[in-house]
């Protein structure tokens, strides 16, 4: 009963798409867009039933991962973060919940805006940022890499330095893709993702090397 009431928030997060599509669910042609290019326009149709099972990956899939992953890291270091690891589960899980929102709301339009993906995508990612240096070693969160597992003090100032690289890269995002046109929004969104993930890593490899140096 305990762990039922701990879990109940990210229950309820979870289940808002499901709830939005079964209110709107007859509502919806048996034919619905699923897919847009990066302009917004619609590029891929399919049935109702994909856009259930696009939720279920989405909102549900990604609460039981998150719910998962503590439980079944070797390490145990997951579960010692605490608070620190429910809020980021509480970031995950509304984001991934936003996100199925979203496709659902836009199954009922004639064409998407992309822009309100990319800003939540940058929320994300300046979110998550924010959490990098709290994270402890383990092999399901945070910057996997042979240098960052293999090495405590690498992983720590390697977080460190991703966490403020992401939480700029996310606002940057952010803010370009309210600003800017949707198809320069969707290149922002590409180069900033692309730097902001290959960076620590050849951070991780440098740092490994100067401690073994």
């Amino acid at each position: 009963m305990t762990t039922l009431r701990k879990e109940l928030p990210y229950i309820l997060i979870a289940l808002i798409p499901f709830i939005y599509l079964a209110f709107i669910w007859n509502q919806l042609p048996e034919t619905i867009p699923i897919h847009w290019n990066g302009k917004g326009e619609i590029d891929g149709y399919g049935s109702k039933i994909d856009l259930l099972g696009t939720v279920s990956m989405l909102s549900g899939l990604s609460y039981f991962l998150i719910l998962v992953f503590p439980k079944i890291d070797p390490k145990g270091k997951l579960n010692g973060m605490g608070y620190k690891l429910n809020q980021i589960r509480i970031l995950l899980t509304t984001f991934m919940s936003a996100l199925s929102i979203y496709i659902i709301y836009n199954t009922q339009q004639a064409e998407s805006q992309p822009t309100i993906a990319f800003a939540l995508i940058g929320l994300l990612f300046a979110g998550l940022g924010n959490y990098f240096k709290t994270i402890k070693p383990n092999y399901f969160i945070g910057i996997k890499t042979p240098w960052t597992l293999e090495n405590e003090e690498v992983w720590k100032k390697t977080h460190l330095f991703g966490g403020k690289l992401w939480f700029i890269g996310g606002l940057l995002i952010f803010i370009l893709s309210l600003i800017i046109p949707d198809n320069y929004s969707f290149y922002v969104l590409i180069t900033v993702t692309v730097i902001i993930s290959i960076l620590p890593i050849i951070y991780s490899y440098l740092e490994f090397k100067k401690l073994k140096a």
